[in-house]
């Protein structure tokens, strides 16, 4: 696989202050990176990178947006989501050249001085995954109704109100057995 330096900052060459980046990724982009849920389909995201550099770190701030289609939940037809997150980053240097050496913390990450290329391919993946829902469903209309499939949403309701299946006698006799709580308690004197 061809390595693209279009992900990877120069930081040495770069003044101190704040810089702007701009990046958009997609399904395959992500598919390199890692795997990403399986009923989540064509990611088009835009990633805005706020990349602030200071003598001995960096902060990094990451903004996420964009869409991605996948499957409703609910009803199960295709849905269009929207992609919304946040993320800080903190870059420290380190005069230690070893991983090992260096402390890793959730928000802070520490590099070695010698480095000269920031690698923001890894962050980039995961923050996009991050960003994607947990919980995919059609938002309500305007007048307050459901914006599923109306078909599913009936079938569903006739599913739930259909009896329940019997209780399992098994356990029956269990129900009149009564333990005295009293009973196991001991009486110091």
């Amino acid at each position: 696989m061809k390595r693209s330096m279009e992900f990877e900052l120069a930081w040495q060459g770069l003044k101190l202050g704040e810089h702007i980046f701009e990046y958009q990724l997609n399904s395959d982009f992500l598919a390199e990176q890692g795997e990403i849920p399986e009923d989540v389909k064509e990611v088009r995201a835009s990633v805005t990178l706020k990349f602030e550099k200071h003598a001995n770190f960096f902060e990094l701030h990451f903004d996420i947006g964009g869409e991605f289609l996948t499957l409703c939940d609910r009803c199960g037809d295709e849905l269009n989501m929207q992609l919304w997150d946040e993320f800080d980053l903190i870059v420290k240097l380190s005069d230690t050249e070893t991983a090992e050496e260096m402390e890793e913390d959730a928000d802070v990450v520490f590099i070695p001085r010698s480095e000269t290329v920031l690698d923001i391919r890894k962050w980039l993946y995961e923050f996009t995954v991050l960003s994607i829902p947990l919980q995919r469903i059609h938002a309500d209309k305007a007048n307050g109704a459901s914006g599923c499939n109306k078909e599913v949403l009936k079938l569903l309701g006739q599913l739930a109100e259909q009896p329940q299946e019997k209780k399992n006698d098994i356990w029956k006799g269990l129900e009149s057995v009564k333990i005295n709580k009293n009973n196991n308690k001991h009486k110091n004197k």
